[in-house]
């Protein structure tokens, strides 16, 4: 007769509950399923999860290529790369937002598109080198952080970074007394961040 063998489980160890990996729960502690503690689940200097930069409008890339491409022929990997170098890596566009946007001037005869080293390289035709002298104004320098040089865009990063390490070990080795004073800090902080908002100085 053949024996079966019969797993039986730790009666200490428990299933992991469903609700609990919907929430994106770990264990103990804090549920931060919004995707960071709060109240900073998200990144305010990136695209999305994972990408650094700001969010830019359509045109804003458009402006971009054309600027770049005025300067010489470039490849997508190189437009996304340079503009996150001029940008101080306030602004490093997706490819998502890169390609469609080489498409559609190809498409209205501004640039073209070869391939030159095995890389689809894209170059202004003579009407986009045309366009771009005639819109270099409007066009302006799309790599600049709105609100803001690329610097204090760099030591706001900095001073966010700081405050979560903070906050972070107040969470990790802070008492319940702790951690009440750190909430009422925390909403002092998000209420005078308001009144910077409107220039008040009160």
């Amino acid at each position: 007769m053949r024996n079966h063998d019969h797993h039986h489980h730790s009666p200490d160890r428990r299933r992991e509950d469903p609700r609990d990996r919907r929430r994106g729960r770990r264990g103990p502690g804090p549920d931060w399923s919004l995707g960071g503690p709060p109240p900073f689940g998200a990144d305010p200097f990136t695209d999305g999860p994972g990408r650094r930069g700001r969010r830019q409008r359509g045109g804003d890339v458009r402006a971009a290529v054309l600027l770049l491409l005025d300067e010489q022929p470039r490849h997508g990997y190189d437009l996304i790369t340079e503009i996150g170098t001029r940008s101080d890596g306030s602004w490093t566009p997706s490819p998502g937002s890169i390609y469609p946007v080489l498409q559609q001037l190809e498409d209205e005869g501004l640039i073209e598109i070869e391939k030159v080293d095995g890389r689809k390289t894209a170059s202004l035709t003579e009407t986009g080198r045309a366009h771009v002298e005639e819109h270099r104004t409007r066009l302006g320098t799309p790599w600049e952080v709105r609100g803001g040089r690329p610097q204090a865009a760099r030591e706001l990063r900095e001073s966010l970074g700081s405050f979560m390490a903070a906050w972070q070990q107040v969470v990790r080795t802070g008492d319940a007394a702790q951690h009440q004073r750190t909430i009422a800090v925390v909403d002092d902080a998000r209420k005078a961040l308001y009144r910077v908002l409107a220039d008040d100085d009160a």
